[in-house]
């Protein structure tokens, strides 16, 4: 079988494949489950031949893998997959899709992250996470305390320093349910 080019449709379970020839014509289609279709490639695609997949998550693992079964692999943005989409949205259509995109002279793949590369990325992600949830918590606390009267300071390090006192103090007119609840909100502020 002649078989230039083989686009993978990732998802949870079922994989869904698509081999086309030099002509850009469909040769080969199949339907595999996520411990079957690597060896399916194995067996049936010669080493060397491009393997394309669109950016989703899974994409830089499944690349390794087939990296180091020899194969030459293009990891396409969803964005330039999107506009080859034919018919209704489907796992065979987006492999179909995904191997016209792949065969544009213009397309710029994105570039294989190593395992180093996906543990830098994920440190970043989730401190950025945090980072968001910090501020929507000093948000939430400015809006609650606005609604006693305080005025709670625009810096996070101002506000941590600032709602310990206000639990103690007696003539701010904060009830003893709230007091708790500032509280607990200052202990997640301040993890």
């Amino acid at each position: 079988m002649d078989i230039s080019r083989v686009c993978v449709d990732l998802a949870k379970n079922i994989f869904q494949l698509h081999g086309v020839n030099r002509s850009g014509n469909a040769v080969w289609k199949r339907q595999l489950s996520r411990d079957k279709w690597l060896n399916e490639i194995s067996e049936t695609i010669k080493p060397g031949t491009e393997v394309g997949m669109e950016a989703c998550a899974g994409a830089h693992h499944w690349s390794r893998e087939l990296i180091e079964r020899g194969y030459k692999v293009k990891i396409i943005p969803p964005q330039f997959v999107k506009p080859f989409v034919k018919g209704n949205k489907n796992d065979a259509n987006d492999a179909q899709a995904i191997c016209e995109a792949m065969a544009r002279p213009n397309m710029h793949p994105v570039k294989v992250k190593s395992v180093e590369q996906q543990d830098i990325q994920a440190v970043h992600r989730i401190r950025e996470e945090i980072k968001h949830h910090r501020v929507a918590k000093a948000n939430q606390i400015r809006g609650l305390v606005a609604e006693y009267g305080l005025v709670a300071p625009k810096l996070l390090s101002s506000l941590r320093k600032a709602i310990p006192a206000w639990p103690g103090d007696a003539s701010n007119g904060l009830t003893s349910l709230f007091r708790e609840l500032l509280y607990g909100l200052w202990e997640d502020l301040c993890t």
